[in-house]
């Protein structure tokens, strides 16, 4: 009796950590060969010493006038379906069989072969995957995307550098291989911070629903995008403490009181602004961002707010913490109605000047 052997051809594959679309699995009596270099998969193993009790019980062999029969793996993480292989198929039917690629896909191919995202794709995965992508261009300092502004695309650098700013504040410089828009992957957004080029740049740009339907399929892309999103937030948190600490003592001549008070604000800071004054101290305390007290001269609360707010000259300081009691006190008005009253008293003082 001649040796047993089957030949099996993975004809679906869906976010399979080891295996690939088109790869082959050859089995005999008592050998499972995987493909070259992958490693063995236990639950295949299981699942394949149960397709060779049912075939070596059918000693007639398939019915060559049926289809060839597919078979499904028990499933992980993922999941592949493998077909049985005609004694007579051609070699260019196996697994590490060439498919022609057009020289400009082939082009494209070579130029993102180094990224990361894409480094765990097939060659023919990414070549549908690419499909999906669109070439742009921008120019030195053009902007890509704008602070306040919806966006819902993911772009990769492929060349160039892109800076990622919030008024005026560098957070991140993105070079080769780096994302920008990633959050658009969860649906389209309005922009916390805005984007432009830093020279001329050259980008592959996806919809970010397009990337969650193609690519959100794949583990290792899921693994990478979950990844990339914490090392973002993280630089992001560390830029704006940065920020606040830059903030917490200085002159008035480096930046605005109505600036400053927004600071604190934003972050949402409990303890006391002290502004050292040429005409005296004065005093707005913050509570979890909000005013609750405020004093300066003989002017208290709303009116010691406006009055500070056209100071232009002294030193500040912030402390963190409030006493018990200011912990209890109401806050005196909403923020911004109090801050934009504000303004705009002085914007009239200025004009009657």
């Amino acid at each position: 009796m001649a040796n047993f052997s089957a030949l099996f051809t993975i004809i679906e594959e869906k976010n399979c950590p080891l295996y690939r679309r088109g790869e082959c699995l050859q089995l005999s009596e008592k050998t499972i060969a995987c493909p070259g270099g992958s490693e063995v998969c236990l639950i295949l193993v299981r699942d394949m010493t149960q397709i060779l009790f049912e075939m070596l019980g059918n000693s007639e062999g398939p019915d060559g006038d049926l289809p060839l029969p597919v078979y499904n793996c028990s499933g992980c993480t993922g999941l592949i379906k493998f077909q049985l292989s005609s004694e007579d198929s051609d070699e260019e039917t196996a697994v590490d069989a060439e498919f022609e690629i057009d020289p400009a896909k082939q082009s494209l191919l070579n130029q993102v072969s180094d990224i990361e995202l894409f480094q765990h794709f097939s060659e023919e995965e990414l070549v549908d995957v690419l499909q999906f992508f669109e070439e742009i261009e921008f120019t030195s300092d053009e902007t890509l995307v704008k602070k306040g502004e919806i966006n819902s695309n993911i772009y990769i650098v492929m060349a160039g550098e892109l800076v990622v700013e919030d008024d005026g504040l560098p957070l991140a410089v993105l070079e080769r291989g780096e994302l920008c828009g990633e959050m658009s992957c969860l649906g389209p957004d309005i922009s916390v911070s805005s984007v432009y080029a830093r020279q001329n740049t050259k980008l592959l740009a996806i919809a970010g629903d397009v990337f969650s339907q193609v690519l959100g399929e794949f583990a290792f892309v899921q693994k990478y995008m979950t990844l990339l999103l914490a090392k973002r937030l993280r630089k992001t948190s560390e830029a704006r403490e940065r920020e606040l600490e830059s903030c917490m003592s200085g002159r008035l001549g480096q930046i605005a009181p109505a600036e400053l008070m927004q600071v604190f604000h934003m972050h949402k800071k409990t303890g006391v602004l002290i502004f050292d004054l040429p005409s005296g101290e004065g005093t707005i305390s913050f509570r979890n961002g909000e005013i609750v007290l405020a004093e300066f001269d003989t002017l208290s609360d709303r009116n010691a707010v406006f009055a500070l707010l056209a100071e232009k000259k002294g030193t500040y300081r912030f402390t963190f913490g409030l006493s018990s009691e200011a912990m209890e006190i109401p806050e005196i008005g909403d923020f911004m109605g109090i801050l934009m009253e504000g303004v705009q008293r002085i914007d009239e003082e200025d004009e009657e000047v």
